[in-house]
């Protein structure tokens, strides 16, 4: 792809290519990476959790973003465009630009075939240089699986892992709760093979 083809870029002329290009790119640290196109799956997740957050929220101090909004990380030199974000109180806008945010405090990911490794590792450690970061959802989109990251203190974080569709998640930093019902309504899984067989895994409903 063409606006890869240069070894460095720098954020200025990152932005500007952004504003001309037929599809989304991050930047990290002066490389520009084309962003995997989303599937059916991970657009019902972060519809469903996007929907119950703003109808939650509706009368509450906090505020939703969804993927095409971009988060400049300034430590990293990296901007990244996650799948939600919420914060609290007013956006911080980075230059005044309305379509880059500075305060998330919790973000959402959900996990690709191709990016989940990315997602837990080099992109968990850049939003750890947050100062307003406080909580990492990571949604599995081919099973019934959520980590949930809270921060505790200084450099210290809790893990809690979700898998039965019976259980809902709360929260930590904020109130609100949704059904792993809810959040994965409508979700078709793929099949998967057990014993020999091969079973139809039927989305929730």
């Amino acid at each position: 792809m063409q606006i890869t083809k240069k070894r460095y870029y720098t954020p200025e002329e990152y932005l500007e290519l952004e504003e001309v290009a037929d599809y989304k790119s991050e930047y990290i640290d002066g490389q520009i990476i084309p962003m995997v196109g989303g599937t059916a799956n991970h657009n019902r997740i972060s519809l469903n959790l996007s929907a119950a957050l703003n109808f939650v929220f509706r009368q509450q101090d906090y505020e939703v973003f969804m993927g095409d909004v971009r988060l400049w990380i300034f430590q990293k030199r990296t901007y990244t465009y996650p799948d939600v974000m919420i914060l609290a109180g007013e956006p911080e806008f980075f230059n005044n630009r309305k379509d880059i945010i500075l305060n998330p405090q919790i973000i959402v990911e959900v996990l690709s075939k191709s990016t989940k490794g990315y997602d837990r590792e080099d992109k968990f450690q850049a939003y750890r240089t947050i100062s307003t970061f406080q909580e990492y959802l990571l949604i599995d989109q081919t099973r019934i699986h959520i980590d949930q990251f809270s921060k505790t203190g200084k450099k210290q974080w809790t893990l809690r892992e979700y898998d039965e569709e019976d259980e809902a998640i709360a929260l930590v930093t904020v109130p609100f709760e949704i059904s792993l019902q809810d959040l994965y309504n409508k979700v078709k899984f793929e099949p998967v093979e057990s014993e020999g067989e091969s079973i139809d895994v039927e989305g929730l409903r």
